[in-house]
């Protein structure tokens, strides 16, 4: 049985009818963000405000001053809706209920407090901007749901990191929210491979990786049973098959053009068993459709982003890199810079050119989301991710 979350107790603040009138205002412009002032009780608000200060005013007031931050911070969508969303949000935790609430009526800066919780990133200014120039029912449902999706994130991505979108399927490194390269990528099939949304760290580039096969392959595909017998032609196969204590098999692919991690790995350590790394079938990128793997992420051009990520993010001499990616030997760097990942789902973002659009919906992801826009607003919870099965997607064939 999944854990029920409970909704958490809302602080309470003093407020003024000036507060109590801007955040009224707030409340009915609060259309711009993709969020509806009717989630707010702007009726009820305007009554409390009319019959003057006092401690139900108070009460009120702070409740929806509360629920409007928390949707601006954290977004409106019900975590029961945000499908294989495992990237935790810092932003509650930076910026609690109660010192918003606080700040904001201490200072008598509602307006500012509130604009001060939307996403940093360029692209939800250029969706909000889209917003208001939208007229179809169904594309502004879309809109609100790719805004809202930013939310989910945390309001400033960091300095440096890799953001994936997997419906575009594209990979960048972006430095300042500048995108400094743009590369194309391999993502997981839909289904049970599906890639999963996540915010990680790069902990190591491995130049030269060895791939531990899966036991669905060792195993189910009689691997292991081929190769434990003769070690000869595992080496000429590229593999080293192991029999552990317990009777079963390990085979280790190593180091090689056919290495099925390719030349590199970007290493994330996480639960789901997804990384970034480079393949053997490079010919896969030139096709438009590229939601092909198990799980984990494949990197056009992976040599160049590894070595570009060793360079900036473990100080590595440029020289160095190239020396390590020729060896032919498994070397393994530990990043020194913290260098952060985001594997995101956008179904309208910026293209390769910069050029807001809409990508397919490839895990049929925006259906719960927009169902739950047309729904009453939920209460927040304690719940931060997805509480789905993790399924370990350790399989790059």
């Amino acid at each position: 049985m999944p854990v029920v979350e409970e909704p958490e107790t809302l602080p309470v603040a003093h407020w003024t009818l000036a507060d109590a009138q801007s955040l009224l205002a707030a409340i009915r412009g609060i259309g711009a963000e993709g969020l509806f002032a009717r989630d707010y009780e702007p009726t009820a608000l305007a009554a409390a405000i009319k019959a003057g200060e006092g401690e139900a005013l108070d009460q009120l007031a702070s409740r929806l001053f509360v629920w409007l931050a928390e949707d601006l911070r954290d977004g409106r969508t019900p975590m029961p809706a945000r499908v294989q969303w495992f990237a935790v949000d810092p932003d509650q935790d930076l910026h609690p209920n109660a010192q918003l609430l606080a700040q904001a009526t201490e200072m008598h800066d509602i307006k500012g407090v509130l604009a001060g919780l939307a996403p940093k990133h360029p692209d939800y200014a250029l969706l909000k901007d889209m917003l208001t120039k939208t007229k179809d029912p169904k594309q502004v449902a879309m809109i609100r749901a790719n805004m809202d999706r930013w939310r989910w994130l945390a309001q400033d991505l960091g300095l440096q990191y890799l953001i994936i979108n997997v419906p575009e399927q594209e990979l960048r490194l972006t430095v300042n929210n500048q995108i400094i390269r743009t590369y194309r990528a391999i993502v997981g099939k839909p289904g049970k491979t599906a890639t999963p949304q996540l915010a990680e760290q790069v902990k190591n580039v491995v130049f030269n990786p060895t791939w531990t096969v899966p036991q669905s392959i060792v195993v189910g595909e009689g691997l292991g049973a081929r190769l434990i017998g003769n070690p000869k032609q595992a080496a000429r196969e590229g593999y080293v098959a192991t029999k552990n204590a317990d009777g079963t098999i390990t085979v280790v692919q190593q180091p090689g053009e056919n290495n099925a991690l390719g030349r590199v790995k970007l290493d994330m350590p996480n639960e789901h068993a997804i990384y970034i790394h480079d393949t053997p079938s490079r010919n896969l990128f030139a096709q438009p459709q590229r939601a092909l793997s198990h799980g984990c992420i494949r990197a056009e051009r992976a040599t160049e982003l590894a070595m570009t990520m060793a360079i900036l993010g473990a100080d590595l001499p440029p020289e160095t890199a190239v020396e390590y990616n020729l060896s032919g030997k498994y070397t393994k760097v530990p990043m020194t810079n913290p260098w952060a990942v985001y594997i995101t789902y956008f179904t309208v973002a910026r293209d390769v050119n910069g050029v807001m659009r809409s990508f397919a919906d490839l895990y049929g992801r925006d259906a719960p989301v927009i169902a739950s826009f047309a729904q009453a607003r939920q209460l927040h919870t304690s719940q931060r991710k997805s509480n789905e099965a993790v399924i370990k997607l350790d399989n790059p064939l």
